[in-house]
């Protein structure tokens, strides 16, 4: 990340709908692993790291990956909001954030296929039976063929979905993220090449997506719409072979959905900001070509970078993701000019995205 001296930009107050952030820099969701494995409930550590962060003057802080309910779990240690547990633990988190002045919303992130019957006691939950390459993290077996979901599953998926978000209003965050992208279980139902549904939910791409648009119709049931963030991605970073067939048609669907869904900020995720997509422009820019609504911009962006796309209009809020582990005071050495430790998986512990 650029350790140069910031301009105003990324660090001038802004007004989202309701949220009044104090600067233009979002923490961006990395999973850490450090709930209480058993009850999914948030640890002493998890409230360190949030009151942290917050404390140094984060804009908005997207949390890591929160499970609607014990099948989305894929990995140790993930917290959940389908308890009441869960939910009065997250209750230190926000308090601790809002103390401080901050802004923080909940990513909901079910992983479907990538699971074990080891984590969750049953076979996993997919679309279609196609078992997906790689090995379990921090589990380390091979992913198993999944089950795939009947109409009752569906049904029931969506509506823990809206279990969550009323449990995130309950447990006072001021928004929710849904996590439709890498290869998690909404990518997974609209993604032609995991899933082989013939049924509503499957088929064109109108069907694949309907599984997204039926979770957006049931979470804004319990938050306002200006409130919801949809993380999406055209594939998943470590499997390239997974990208859309057709990227141009795939976008303007997605921005089909959003409008007609109220959706006004979107999270499209992407390993590296400036790579070219489609072209000529990247992913972000090829989106905001045809979105005039709240763009958050991630993917390894350094500060030169990130001030140059917001003065430009290409996102309106930059995230960043392990900087902000290595350096809690980043907002701190980014006002001062100080050099920001970089981030080192040995020392800061890999994460998930």
């Amino acid at each position: 990340m650029d350790n140069m001296h910031t301009r105003s930009t990324l660090l001038s107050p802004v007004t989202i709908h309701q949220w009044k952030l104090r600067n233009r820099i979002v923490m961006a969701p990395l999973t850490r692993g450090f709930a209480d494995d058993q009850r999914g409930t948030v640890t002493d550590e998890m409230v360190a790291y949030y009151d942290q962060r917050a404390r140094d003057g984060v804009g908005l802080i997207i949390t890591e990956g929160i499970n609607p309910n014990l099948a989305g779990k894929g990995t140790y240690g993930i917290p959940g909001l389908y308890t009441d547990e869960q939910t009065t633990s997250w209750k230190r988190v926000t308090d601790a954030v809002h103390r401080h002045g901050g802004t923080i919303i909940a990513q909901l992130w079910h992983v479907g296929r990538l699971s074990h019957s080891d984590l969750i006691g049953t076979a996993p939950l997919a679309p279609s039976s196609l078992a997906a390459e790689g090995r379990v993290h921090k589990l380390h077996k091979p992913y198993q063929i999944p089950q795939a979901m009947s109409s009752q599953d569906i049904a029931d998926t969506i509506q823990h979905f809206q279990r969550a978000a009323r449990n995130a209003v309950l447990a006072g965050f001021d928004g929710i993220e849904l996590h439709a992208a890498h290869g998690y279980l909404i990518d997974q139902f609209i993604n032609e090449k995991t899933n082989h549904r013939t049924d509503e939910y499957g088929g064109d791409t109108a069907g694949r997506l309907r599984f997204l648009r039926d979770i957006i119709l049931a979470v804004k049931k319990e938050i306002p719409v200006d409130r919801i963030s949809v993380r999406f991605s055209e594939k998943k970073d470590d499997d390239a072979s997974y990208a859309w067939v057709d990227k141009a048609g795939m976008i303007d669907a997605y921005l089909k959905l959003f409008r007609e869904t109220g959706i006004t900020i979107l999270h499209p995720s992407t390993d590296h900001y400036a790579k070219a997509w489609a072209g000529e422009q990247s992913f972000h820019e090829r989106i905001r070509s045809q979105w005039e609504g709240i763009i958050i911009g991630v993917g390894n962006l350094d500060v030169q970078t990130a001030e140059h796309a917001i003065g430009k209009g290409s996102i309106d809020l930059a995230a960043f993701g392990r900087p902000f582990i290595s350096n809690p005071d980043l907002v701190q050495k980014l006002n001062a000019g100080e050099p920001l430790v970089e981030y080192d998986a040995a020392k800061h512990l890999p994460v998930l995205v």
